[in-house]
């Protein structure tokens, strides 16, 4: 028979095992990896309950039982406890802010020990201590130190605060003398309406309003730009005070102290000051500026031009053949993309590139000594004992080939698109069209017979090669980037962004520190080499893509040939002090050439000592503009 309110008898002290954990208040996690979790009072280890329930068991241990919400886990044993009724009234008291022990009373009567009334004798009848007669002699030492330290000026006493408020002029630092002083930027205070007919105590009937319009005043005084409406009285001393008198007068305060205390001076500048101011062209004459002379005979698009370093004899080349003086033809038979004149003044040697071959031509042409020094310095190859395996084949011109002035022939694997000398002479570069590989950069050494490959891998389609002209670097320009590679150390010294989409053509200044891009999308670079990887200048001055690029050897001078029909001469100045940058400044447009199959001038070149400058287009015409 159970006892009354539903509890259980209560359990007998050994009725159960002692199962108290006797580890002591130590983390309860360093048991984490031991089958046991402490030791009884006889020192035995108390294991673990097994627990093997994932978390689909709990789920239905948590629908299924119904003492679920009142089982708890015993940390110091690892075994679930179900709370009796009292552990869980106690709980829920201890939840609500209540005492745990439910006969305490918090709202006792407080036994007032001591009252307000004097009585005779003391709640203690202890003597006082011997130390309450006696100076103490630790406060003495304090208050010597103080005094000591108020002496000698170390203790200042406390200023008293001045509670008064403190008002000052905002501008009475101000200097009067100054330009902008206060009495000549004085802004005076704006005047007020003087009052009309409305505003009359007894207004003439036209202004009076009828109720309709009294009330729409009222309701929107934004409209009438007033919140009142004109009344009349019979005599003066019947007006009522204003009702909104307060209210104005506040605004209009508000608005005087918001007025600005400074009159905005409105700065006037010309549009004229912020263009950078550039020299006048006919400062930094001499430039080419007028047409001079037109060379005919092309029956169709000229490509490319060369002059010889004396600059007194021009060759020129369309897609079939090119033309070696102004009234003699050279038949090679096939499409003609490149030529190139040897710079070195003491070889006479033209290459030109004709379909997979590069020629080696001698024009004879100039003194005699000077192109039968050239012959004999061909004829004095001696070839090597072992055969060296090479890219390309080196030939002999055949007795007819001599004939025409070819002396060797490089055959390459691929169409050859373009050809340039290095600045000795010696060395020139090709470059093949239409192939991804390693083999579209080729530099071949003349007076040895020897090319080489001196790329491994390629970076992109190969557009233009050029050599430094005083440095042993390599220009490659692909179609959006130019990579700067060091022949001596065989590395890659930089790589410049052109900002372009596909670069068509490229030239180096003479100094060596600035080149020039030209790109298919109408831009033209200017790179400073020692300032920086991307370009110093975009021009954009030419309307249509721009198929080649020149400097001028000696003259600051540089210029651009494009499908517009147009050739552009601008003034490209390159100071010796390092911290001045280039002046660029275009001079001259010179026009001529006509438009033929959506083609305009293909090659732009200067002449070695002149400031003149010869261009060639598809309409068949070489010109000449000094």
């Amino acid at each position: 028979m159970e006892p009354r309110g539903g509890m259980k008898p209560p359990v007998r002290w050994g009725q159960l095992p002692d199962i108290r954990n006797t580890v002591g208040n130590i983390p309860m996690e360093w048991y984490q990896d031991f089958p046991h979790i402490g030791y009884n009072l006889e020192g035995k280890k108390i294991y673990k309950p097994i627990r093997n329930k994932d978390e689909l068991d709990m789920f239905l241990e948590k629908m299924e039982n119904p003492d679920y919400w009142r089982t708890v886990q015993d940390k110091m044993t690892g075994a679930d406890i179900k709370l009796t009724d009292e552990q869980v009234d106690l709980v829920h008291r201890l939840q609500k802010g209540q005492f745990g022990d439910v006969h305490f009373n918090p709202y006792e009567p407080a036994v007032d020990f001591f009252t307000h009334e004097v009585m005779i004798h003391p709640v203690t009848n202890r003597p006082a201590d011997k130390r309450s007669f006696i100076p103490s002699l630790i406060e003495k030492e304090k208050v010597s130190k103080l005094v000591h330290a108020i002496k000698m000026g170390w203790i200042k006493p406390r200023k008293p605060k001045d509670d008064t408020p403190t008002y000052y002029d905002l501008w009475a630092h101000e200097d009067p003398n100054s330009i902008l002083g206060r009495h000549k930027m004085h802004v005076p205070a704006p005047k007020m309406k003087l009052p009309g007919h409305e505003e009359s105590y007894n207004p003439p009937p036209e202004y009076l309003l009828s109720e309709e319009e009294v009330r729409g005043v009222l309701e929107r005084p934004g409209d009438t730009g007033r919140c009142w409406a004109p009344q009349q009285y019979r005599c003066l001393r019947a007006v009522p005070a204003y009702s909104r008198f307060i209210h104005e007068r506040l605004e209009r305060c508000l608005d005087l102290y918001l007025c600005p205390r400074q009159r905005k001076m409105r700065v006037n500048v010309d549009p004229e000051d912020l263009i950078p101011k550039l020299p006048k062209p006919r400062d930094l004459q001499p430039f080419p500026t007028t047409q001079a002379l037109v060379y005919r005979g092309h029956t169709s698009l000229v490509r490319c031009l060369s002059i010889s370093p004396s600059g007194q004899w021009l060759v020129s080349g369309k897609d079939s053949l090119p033309r070696r003086r102004i009234t003699e033809w050279l038949e090679l038979g096939g499409a003609l993309k490149a030529i190139a004149w040897n710079p070195n003044p003491t070889v006479c040697l033209v290459a030109i590139s004709v379909e997979q071959s590069v020629l080696l031509l001698h024009p004879c042409l100039g003194d005699k000594l000077l192109y039968g020094a050239t012959d004999q310095l061909l004829e004095s190859y001696v070839a090597p004992e072992e055969e060296r395996v090479q890219p390309v084949q080196w030939v002999t011109a055949t007795m007819e080939e001599h004939s025409k002035g070819i002396r060797l022939v490089v055959q390459h694997s691929k169409a050859v698109k373009q050809v340039t000398w290095h600045g000795k002479g010696d060395y020139f570069a090709s470059a093949v069209s239409s192939d991804n590989s390693n083999m579209q950069v080729l530099i071949h050494q003349t007076s040895k017979r020897w090319s080489q490959n001196p790329f491994r891998k390629s970076k992109g389609l190969v557009q233009c090669v050029l050599f430094h002209p005083i440095r042993p670097y390599f220009f490659v320009a692909t179609q959006r980037y130019v990579r700067i590679y060091n022949l001596l150390k065989q590395e890659l010294t930089k790589k410049l962004m052109t900002n372009c989409k596909w670069v068509s053509s490229m030239a180096i200044h003479p100094g060596g520190d600035n080149i020039i891009c030209g790109s298919y999308d109408s831009k033209l670079a200017w790179f400073d080499l020692d300032l920086s990887t991307r370009p110093y200048q975009l021009l954009r001055h030419h309307k249509k893509a721009l198929r080649s690029v020149a400097f001028h050897k000696h003259y600051p001078l540089f210029a651009s040939g494009s499908d517009d029909g147009t050739v552009i001469v601008c003034h490209g100045m390159v100071y010796n002090d390092l911290l001045q940058n280039p002046l660029l400044v275009p001079v001259k447009v010179l026009k001529g050439h006509v438009m033929t199959l959506d083609l305009g001038v293909l090659d732009v070149l200067f002449h070695p000592t002149q400031p003149w400058v010869f261009s060639s287009g598809a309409d068949g015409t070489v010109r000449l503009y000094t």
